[in-house]
């Protein structure tokens, strides 16, 4: 169970993220609107990261927590926002995919 609650807090995290790329694009009302999704889910996401570490190593818990919103904001990134898919890219992505599944694995 902790590790779901580690990987929706991880979701969050991606969440605030659009959240922040879209207040940039948008003006008045709108921004404040955005505003108000990075602040909730940036406190959804630090709550749900708090409640796993009661039960998960810290050290395992932050990287797994961090590397799904790293993950997760590049492929955002790439698929909403229209960054750039470089060969160089992809490939750490994947490096770091794996090293979130070696954490899993060892913890």
């Amino acid at each position: 169970m902790n590790w779901i609650i580690l990987v929706i807090a991880g979701f969050c995290e991606v969440g605030f993220t659009y959240c922040l790329g879209r207040a940039r694009l948008v003006e008045g009302l709108a921004k404040w609107g955005w505003w108000g999704g990075f602040l909730l889910f940036s406190i959804a996401s630090m709550v749900l990261l708090a409640k796993a570490t009661q039960h998960l190593p810290i050290g395992t818990a932050y990287a797994v927590w961090t590397g799904i919103g790293a993950v997760g904001t590049v492929l955002m990134g790439i698929f909403v926002f229209h960054e750039p898919a470089t060969f160089w890219r992809i490939f750490f992505i994947f490096t770091l995919i794996a090293s979130i599944i070696g954490l899993k694995v060892v913890s």
